[in-house]
């Protein structure tokens, strides 16, 4: 559906972009993960046709799009500041395109009302100028204008990063419920790993301009295939040489003691298990958040994390001792 071959992307010496190849395919919600900088808003903009490349191909279709005009491509984008008009109607706005397009009022306004439905955006809603709305339903408004022109690829930057954590929440199950009954391939953008991952079909982790590793959220998470994968997704535990020593002394395996090893807090556990390592530890710190409980302890001179589900039996406090298991297999090293 699409395809980035060999793109490069440079503003002026500096190379914003540097070889990308990437495919999409039709349907899917595929979202460009990365801090800010890394290239994922830039390469957006290419296949959307504010950018265009230095060098290499940008294909919707199988049809090459890199030199095509914005208003060609049949591809809706919203914005991180949703780009509304504020003084315009939430009718007016949805409409906007299609006015543009010299649309028939009728065919506008079936279309206006069709897609406010889908978007649960109410016919009192329609009536109000979009200042009067709150950020949530701003948000809808963008993504309304945006879905009913009927593009064939979706594009959102940074979409929900305006609103507050809830309504991020519910926004995120609104955006994939909308994906899902529409069936449109949708490009994301975002820094934020747990919108990435609850979002996602699949996954690009963007850094410096490249692109460190691609697939489905389980196998990002799971088999991250880079130090930068494994540190930027989720927590992390870093375990130096003496833990690793510890751990191939108990179980014989044969961890790079030199290279350090990193393991996802959750895989640490305090219950005992034939299979796995180990540890000592002594609680320095916890963050008590209702359902879980993260503890950090000194282990070996070392600080490790992990979690603990709230069952109102199990409480440690600072000063405690606590022994931790974890199974080599989890450890990871690049």
């Amino acid at each position: 559906m699409v395809k980035f071959e060999n793109v490069e992307i440079k503003y002026g010496d500096f190379v914003a972009m540097e070889n990308l190849n990437l495919d999409i395919e039709e349907g899917e919600f595929f979202t460009f993960l990365g801090p800010s900088g890394c290239g994922k808003t830039t390469s957006l903009r290419a296949l959307v046709g504010f950018i265009t490349p230095s060098k290499g191909k940008v294909y919707v279709s199988g049809k090459d799009v890199t030199n095509l005009p914005v208003e060609s491509r049949n591809i809706g984008m919203v914005f991180q500041s949703y780009a509304l008009f504020p003084t315009m109607t939430v009718y007016e706005n949805i409409a906007f395109g299609m006015k543009v397009k010299k649309m028939s009022k009728t065919e506008i306004d079936r279309k206006v009302h069709e897609v406010a439905a889908k978007i649960k955006i109410t016919e009192e809603q329609l009536q109000k100028n979009v200042s009067e709305l709150s950020g949530g339903q701003q948000q809808r408004v963008a993504l309304a204008r945006a879905i009913v022109l009927e593009p064939k690829i979706l594009c959102l930057d940074e979409p929900l990063s305006n609103l507050d954590a809830k309504l991020r929440i519910d926004m995120r199950l609104e955006l994939k419920r909308l994906q899902k009954e529409l069936g449109i391939t949708t490009l994301y953008v975002t820094h934020d790993q747990e919108e990435a991952l609850t979002l996602s079909d699949r996954i690009a982790v963007f850094n410096n301009g490249c692109i460190e590793q691609v697939g489905t959220p389980y196998e990002i998470y799971n088999s991250s295939q880079s130090e930068f994968v494994c540190d930027f997704i989720g927590d992390i535990n870093r375990f130096g040489e003496k833990i690793l020593t510890s751990v191939n002394e108990q179980m014989g395996t044969k961890l790079d003691t030199s290279k350090t090893g990193f393991v996802r807090i959750e895989k640490c556990v305090d219950e005992y298990k034939p299979d796995h390592a180990k540890i000592m530890g002594i609680v320095t710190e916890l963050e008590f958040n209702g359902i879980l409980t993260k503890y950090t302890l000194s282990c070996m001179g070392q600080t490790i994390k992990y979690l603990e589900k709230n069952d109102g039996y199990k409480y440690y406090k600072e000063g405690d001792p606590v022994d931790l298991y974890i199974d080599p297999r989890d450890i990871m090293q690049f």
